[in-house]
């Protein structure tokens, strides 16, 4: 019998270190690519990504991708006003 067919099998892995990563992405914040993060700023994406760079706005190149997290950009946005 598959595990998927074991009406007590969770999903989850049999491995109990496994079973903990698997924990810990659900509360990992899904990161904004460039698009949707200039979206969210009302910026154009070019300048983001320009801003990014200098380290004007928070952010972090993965290759050569830039990834945001909107709670980083919500605490930048505030100390900005405040």
């Amino acid at each position: 019998m598959a595990e998927h067919e074991n009406p007590g099998y969770d999903g989850a892995p049999e491995y109990p270190r496994e079973r903990k990563r698997v924990q810990n992405d659900r509360n990992f914040e899904p990161l904004l690519d460039t698009g949707e993060a200039a979206r969210l700023l009302r910026m154009h994406p070019r300048t983001l990504r320009t801003k990014a760079r200098k380290g004007a706005i928070p952010g972090v190149q993965v290759g050569r991708r830039w990834r945001f997290r909107a709670s980083t950009l919500d605490r930048w946005l505030g100390q900005l006003a405040g």
